[in-house]
């Protein structure tokens, strides 16, 4: 009985204690909720009144229209860039917080250990870009130097000037650190690594492909081109022969993804004056990359009225660097894309023999730099990295014959960045002289697209290119006994260019642009197939004369002109399968298909599954694989390959594993059926059900109840990878313009997400469903809805 008591007690104790750590929990997080409210209606940024700013030479004026978006005002670029600092300090701090986070390695630091967190820190720890950053501070010319100073003045007064502190902060119990130039430099490192292949992966993927195919397999599997290719010069490039047999693949291994999702890049066009009825050139840009709220970009309008650096220039800018990044200037309007020119290449490290850690080079062996860098996530113990540093560059894999594979990268080259891209464009007068700017640039190497008041045209890259010898790039390669590797960087008069074609018309779409001796200059660095590309090309030949309105049309495409190869295909194969029962339900919608991208098509849904699932099925039959398959950029040109082994189905290419052709087609057929009975029926299997626009505040992905404060509501949207309408699950065209020179009033804009990065703004997510809905909102600023006065310090 006595047991019996004492247990009872103790277990009403344990009641008790647990009953009062619920309350205190409780308590705690009522508190913490009070406090987070509390934080969230005292930091929302000024918008009227005046305020001083330390270290303005005069006063700037920022007046805001009904979206949010400021124009500012001043007397000089560095007060402009001061009075950008102060408003992406009091509205996008956070966001700047995670781009230069994510740069340096650190983001498990603000977001603790997190095993998706912690391994973006290790990978990006790898490159050192916070070390490279100071040192690329340094190598500045004095004039940038102080624009990036002023501007980080500028970003911690405007953060001081908020009440408390940005509302994510209360959220994690952190605390905001000042932003410092280097920060700067980092946000650019940021883009380099969203938009390029920073470890050389391709080059490893197909170095391996190789191993296991051998050359004629993998030339035929990964093509440099096919004839869905769209270059504006029309060069093409040789399509590769046939295979004459499948070869024999030893063990299995996880090598590819035959259907990697949309290409991270953009597209970008122009037409020239001669194609317009005011006589400039008409710029369109839609840049492609992930959607979350705030928007990627921050839109603003620079003026400065008089004097030497008169300017006044409209576009978005990035939070955390000072300076228009796509734009018009009243001259010259530009855009971008992502280039995917070849800037990494791995090389083999040959070992020393009895010497571990040393290495073979032209100049003699030397031994690897080991660097620890300390990973140290928040609530949690720091974690040590080991980076090994050659010569050409970091150590990126080891394999499995010991052999160290390094990576030469053109954004650890210790020039990387300047300013003088983006700064020197706000000021640009003609298409020539962007040009010229664009190859003293460095910045991360894009399709430059260009157009001015005088109605030119033209296109290159912009940043630095390679000057490679005794190799292509294309695998990787040992480059100890001096005769491959890279001469510095191609100089200016050796980048390609193509300005003022005789059709007056200038595509980009992530595709090849070029051939003959100028893609072997640029190199391959995973290029997109050319279906989009081609698919703007023609609709810019479709017309001989262009407006915004023509311009919209072409960005918002979601005509579904490369899979209309694989309705035919399949619609023929269920016709042939007409018995088949489990089938019967695809015909129609297949049959009726409507061609588009729509949100209501269940045909476009049902196409699409079944091109994905053959795709993957082959491919993984030829290299012997077995599951799912990671993603890496080396399928992008499957498209020819796949249409001609369809069409051709040469008995000696059998896919592995199958009887014959119509087997393949079977078992793709049969997991598209069991697609849409998971889905719940062929009437729930539609485009939009899949393609959402999860447009997300990043704090919601890992705490979902912010979402209900931050998020836009959820909706299907048209678009898909393989049209200009460019639009997946939390990805697709971070904004839109088109925009003549001169002619601004006429232009428009777009922009998902928000201009604001806080909830209670009175501006907050207003135009994302104009994005949503492809509706034309003006690309200038509206009248003044608030203004505030930014005043020099007495």
């Amino acid at each position: 009985m006595a047991r019996r008591r004492n247990g009872r007690r103790q277990r009403l104790g344990w009641g008790r204690a647990l009953g009062y750590g619920v309350a205190g929990i409780g308590g705690l997080i009522l508190a913490a909720a009070g406090a987070f409210t509390v934080n969230l209606f005292i930091s929302k940024p000024t918008l009227d009144g005046s305020l001083a700013l330390k270290g303005l030479s005069s006063p700037v004026e920022v007046t805001r229209d009904a979206q949010g978006v400021p124009t500012l005002t001043g007397g000089s670029r560095i007060d402009l860039a001061r009075a950008l600092g102060f408003l992406h300090g009091q509205e996008r701090f956070f966001q700047m917080d995670l781009i230069r986070r994510s740069a340096a390695g650190e983001l498990s630091g603000l977001l603790g250990p997190i095993g998706p967190v912690m391994e973006i820190d290790r990978a990006r720890r790898i490159h050192r870009l916070r070390h490279r950053a100071e040192r690329v501070i340094t190598s500045l010319p004095a004039d940038q130097k102080s624009l990036l100073d002023a501007y980080a003045d500028g970003v911690n007064q405007g953060l001081a000037t908020v009440a408390g502190r940005p509302y994510e902060y209360s959220l994690l119990l952190a605390t905001p650190q000042p932003w410092r130039a280097q920060d700067t430099i980092l946000a650019a490192y940021a883009m380099y690594l969203d938009l390029q292949d920073e470890d050389a992966l391709t080059d490893r993927i197909r170095g391996q492909t190789l191993a296991r195919l051998g050359t004629e397999m993998t030339d035929f599997l990964y093509p440099r081109g096919t004839s869905l290719d769209a270059p504006i010069d029309g060069q093409p490039l040789p399509e590769p022969a046939l295979p004459s047999a499948v070869p024999m693949v030893g063990s299995k291994a996880a090598m590819i993804d035959t259907d990697p999702g949309p290409t991270i890049g953009s597209n970008a066009w122009a037409v020239g004056g001669a194609l317009t009825a005011n006589g400039a050139a008409l710029v369109a840009d839609d840049m492609h990359l992930g959607i979350a709220v705030p928007g990627t970009w921050y839109r603003a309008r620079l003026r400065i009225t008089d004097g030497p650096e008169a300017m006044d220039a409209t576009g978005v800018t990035l939070p955390g660097t000072p300076a228009l990044v796509a734009g018009s200037n009243g001259k010259v309007a530009w855009g971008y894309t992502n280039s995917y020119i070849d800037t990494a290449d791995a090389v083999l490290l040959e070992s020393v023999e009895g010497a571990p850690g040393r290495y073979r080079t032209p100049d003699g062996p030397k031994d690897l730099i080991r660097i620890t860098e300390n990973i140290c996530p928040a609530w949690a113990d720091c974690q040590e990295l080991v980076v090994e540093e050659s010569i050409w560059g970091p150590v990126v894999e080891t394999l499995a014959d010991g052999t160290r594979v390094a990576v030469r990268w053109t954004g650890h080259e210790p020039d990387a960045i300047n300013l003088t891209g983006l700064l020197g464009l706000e000021q640009a007068d003609s298409v020539d002289a962007a040009i010229t700017i664009a190859h003293q640039a460095r910045q991360p190497q894009q399709n430059l697209v260009v157009g001015d008041a005088a109605g030119n045209v033209a296109w290159t890259v912009i940043g630095a290119v390679p000057g490679r010898f005794g190799q292509d790039g294309s695998v990787p390669t040992s480059w100890a006994d001096g005769t491959r590797g890279w001469n510095s960087m191609l100089p200016p008069d050796q980048v390609p260019v193509i300005r003022n074609p005789d059709h007056h018309r200038i595509w980009t779409a992530n595709a090849r642009i070029v051939g003959g001796d100028a893609y072997a200059k640029l190199g391959d660095g995973g290029y997109d197939m050319g279906g989009r590309q081609g698919q703007i090309r023609d609709g810019l030949f479709a017309r001989d004369r262009f407006g915004p309105a023509e311009m919209l049309a072409i960005q918002l495409d979601d005509r579904a002109l490369i899979l209309t190869f694989w309705q035919e295909q399949m619609l023929a194969a269920l016709t042939a399968r007409a018995a088949d029962k489990r089938l019967a339900s695809l015909m129609v919608p297949v049959r009726d298909w409507g061609a588009r991208a729509s949100v209501d098509s269940v045909g476009y849904r049902l196409v699409r599954a079944f091109r994905t699932s053959l795709s993957q099925k082959l491919y993984s039959a030829y290299l012997g694989l077995d599951g799912p398959l990671p993603r890496n950029r080396s399928t992008t040109q499957q498209e020819g390959p796949l249409r001609r082994l369809l069409t051709e189905r040469p008995p000696a290419l059998v896919p592995p594993g199958y009887k014959d052709w119509e087997a393949l087609v079977d078992a793709a057929l049969a997991e598209v059926a069991d697609q849409v009975d998971k889905a719940g029926g062929v009437q729930s299997f539609t485009w939009g059900a899949r393609n959402v626009a999860e447009v997300r505040h990043p704090l919601a992905r890992i705490l979902p109840p912010v979402g209900w404060l931050t998020d836009p509501p959820e909706q299907g949207l048209p678009g898909d990878s393989m049209m200009p309408r460019v639009q997946g699950p939390g990805f697709g065209a971070s904004q839109r313009f088109a925009v003549a020179p001169g002619h601004e009033a006429e232009a428009y804009f777009h922009m998902p997400g928000s201009q604001s990065g806080h909830p209670l703004s009175p501006y907050y997510l207003l135009g994302h469903q104009d994005w949503a809905e492809g509706r034309p909102t003006p690309f200038l600023p509206g009248p003044a809805r608030w203004s505030l006065t930014l005043k020099t310090e007495k």
